[in-house]
């Protein structure tokens, strides 16, 4: 095969690159310096040089729960795609012959930004960002929830009774405790029964960014989270949302807090809607569909959408760095300018 040439690995970064290397375009565009300083808050790394081997810096860890959200990857897959896949290390600034993140550091890093919660402040940093570059929420607001599937635990009917009392069967122990997530819930949709956690989003009309977004099990009514992801910040005070959302407390407490319902009317068997309400609804939909364009790119764009652990403290980070990562690929589309070669 022949001795590797001094410059065939760049070689190979060049081709990559006239391939369109997705990885690339999001390195060069993300401001991730902006991150340091809420990572740092949240890590509380001492400054004293301890010895042995230096901690991996934030920043570079920080992308890598970022290329897990994109590739929606286990721990274990996420080391090995890094040691695997030139595209990876070179948006890591790791090279061939660099240390990488195992799965236990991953973890371990994840772990220590959900004890601090410092998810949301990472989120709401970057939308500040945003803000400062002229992306502002404007043009509405659309709200709608996605089902995020979450592994299936096998509980008899007894268990089951317990946890949806908030208990915890007695006889587990602590490691089938550590294994078994009481937190996630079953719900229907669509005739179909799902198991894991909501994704209830806020996102901009104009920017089709996500400005504000709760996590909960997957049998909260979409309704009841409406007001906590409502943002204020919009410019433009028309609200869509679907028909789940509709009621008369609901349309009085947007207009008594200034906003405008463009929530699809709601008709039924003895009280089917009027044409009026049907040609309002088609409207409104030409707008509120951008919101399913973002659960659109999250399946199809970014490996789908799973979490892979256990219980709402942890679903609501991995949801959360979700989000954020497609706000910071949204941000790449909608600003990325290429430098000519």
């Amino acid at each position: 095969m022949g001795q590797q040439g001094l410059f065939d690995l760049e070689e190979r970064y060049r081709e990559l690159s006239r391939n369109g290397d997705t990885l690339e375009k999001l390195e060069k565009t993300v401001p991730w310096e902006t991150f340091r300083k809420p990572l740092d808050k949240a890590l509380k790394r001492s400054k004293r040089d301890k010895g042995g081997r230096k901690p991996f810096d934030c920043v570079l860890m920080f992308k890598v729960l970022v290329l897990q959200a994109l590739y929606n990857t286990s721990d274990e897959q996420t080391e090995y795609q890094i040691r695997d896949r030139l595209s990876f290390m070179r948006f890591l600034g790791l090279d061939l012959h660099g240390v990488v993140p195992d799965a236990r550091t991953i973890w371990l890093f994840r772990e220590t930004l959900i004890e601090a919660e410092a998810v949301e402040a990472l989120f709401e940093r970057f939308d500040s960002y945003l803000a400062e570059q002229g992306l502002c929420a404007s043009g509405g607001q659309i709200i709608d929830a996605s089902i995020i599937p979450a592994p299936k635990q096998r509980n008899d009917r007894d268990e089951n009774a317990l946890i949806k009392k908030g208990q915890t069967p007695e006889h587990w122990s602590d490691k089938k405790k550590a294994h078994k997530d009481i937190q996630a819930r079953w719900a229907l949709k669509n005739g179909k029964a799902y198991y894991g956690y909501k994704n209830h989003i806020n996102v901009d009309a104009k920017h089709k960014l996500i400005r504000r977004y709760e996590v909960t099990s997957a049998n909260i009514y979409d309704k009841n989270v409406l007001e906590e992801i409502l943002d204020p910040r919009n410019a433009n005070k028309d609200t869509y949302a679907d028909t789940a959302y509709r009621s008369i407390e609901q349309e009085k407490r947007l207009k008594q807090q200034g906003y405008r319902s463009r929530i699809h009317y709601r008709g039924c068997n003895y009280a089917p809607l009027s044409e009026r309400h049907r040609a309002a609804n088609t409207k409104r939909s030409r707008i509120r569909c951008r919101v399913e364009h973002v659960f659109g790119h999250m399946t199809t764009a970014m490996g789908g959408c799973l979490v892979r652990t256990i219980g709402l403290a942890r679903a609501e980070a991995k949801i959360g760095i979700k989000n954020l990562t497609y706000n910071l690929q949204r941000f790449t589309y909608l600003t990325y300018r290429p430098v000519p070669s």
